[in-house]
């Protein structure tokens, strides 16, 4: 199956994982690259060392290309992404800031550069300053999707650029996978599909939890990390909507992140106060927002902890293993097609 994705990356399936703060890791990584995919090693939660092992550990896993991200406006970006550069990763993926210096020298070793994106005008920004594609975030996905469908997102998208697109939000099956293609994309990433595999480190709870929801139950606010995020229904997010931002715990999480970083608190804070009021509140945002979903990850905790998923929860059924499930959507996505060429649409 080759599409101007699987050329640009040198990988077998259009499929690629979103890198997923504690759920992107390097065993999940190499898991999906292993099965013709293109893992994404999220670098969020980790310091320059951790990244730079974690990468070497993917290398241990696969030998075939991978990918990682940084979220630019995030505490410690900047030390992670420099660390991509360094170990010279295949792609790299940004996010949530200006990446014009990760694509020069990125693009001076081979490298690739995605940018996360959900409405044009950041696309043609990307586009501009030599990204070799774009992830397009639409309205159905996990964390921060557009106000735009990806039904919708994805044909304007790649109307209107050169480089090619990867669709993200709502896919989770072979028929996403040949509707996105039809639309024009390149590839799909998921991540919310991907959550629920044998390989997945997300917390068993949760996986059993997501198995019973359906496509309605998640929720989408500005009030979880402090921009346009969906999540996962539950008692903590129902609070999180009604009380806002609230900043003595922030002050008291951002330790959290600090130390999980190992970085000296006081220049966390001082850093994020001299960002101005704007930034700052922003970043007070994620800190709470860091310790609710890392008690989802990693501790389980349904009661307290806030996950990041994507409507697509709803048409997830069961929990295969990573090569088990890029092998059925390829093979659902190629039966679609010959369906619809055949004129059965609507058989299947």
């Amino acid at each position: 199956m080759k599409t101007r994705i699987t050329e640009l990356f040198g990988i077998r399936y259009p499929i690629v994982l979103s890198g997923m703060s504690w759920i992107s890791v390097p065993q999940m990584v190499a898991a999906v690259s292993n099965a013709g995919g293109l893992g994404i090693l999220a670098t969020g939660p980790l310091d320059p060392d951790e990244t730079r092992k974690s990468i070497a550990e993917i290398r241990r896993l696969t030998d075939k290309p991978f990918g990682a991200n940084a979220s630019l406006m995030l505490p410690g970006a900047t030390g992670n992404a420099k660390v991509l550069i360094e170990e010279q990763v295949p792609v790299i993926n940004f996010a949530l800031g200006k990446g014009e210096w990760l694509v020069k020298e990125a693009h001076e070793y081979g490298g690739k550069v995605v940018a996360t994106v959900t409405n044009l005008h950041h696309a043609k920004r990307a586009q501009d300053y030599g990204a070799d594609g774009v992830i397009a975030t639409g309205h159905e996905a996990a964390g921060h999707g557009g106000a735009v469908t990806s039904l919708l997102l994805i044909p304007h998208l790649t109307d209107n650029l050169q480089i090619p697109v990867i669709a993200a939000g709502g896919f989770a099956d072979g028929r996403g996978l040949a509707a996105a293609l039809a639309l024009g994309a390149g590839a799909v990433a998921m991540g919310t599909r991907f959550m629920t595999t044998k390989e997945s480190p997300l917390n068993d709870n949760y996986k059993k939890l997501s198995l019973k929801k359906d496509v309605y139950e998640t929720l989408y606010s500005t009030r979880f990390d402090g921009i346009p995020c969906r999540v996962m229904e539950n008692e903590a997010a129902h609070k999180a909507l009604q009380k806002g931002l609230n900043l003595p715990a922030a002050f008291f999480n951002a330790q959290i992140i600090a130390a999980q970083l190992k970085l000296p608190f006081w220049k966390l804070f001082i850093g994020v106060m001299a960002s101005g009021w704007k930034n700052a509140r922003q970043l007070a945002y994620f800190a709470n927002a860091y310790k609710s979903i890392l008690i989802a990850t990693e501790k389980g905790d349904t009661e307290n902890g806030i996950l990041p998923v994507g409507q697509a929860m709803g048409i997830v059924h069961d929990e295969p293993t990573v090569a088990e499930l890029i092998e059925r959507i390829v093979k659902e996505a190629a039966e679609v097609s010959a369906a619809l060429h055949a004129g059965h649409a609507g058989t299947t």
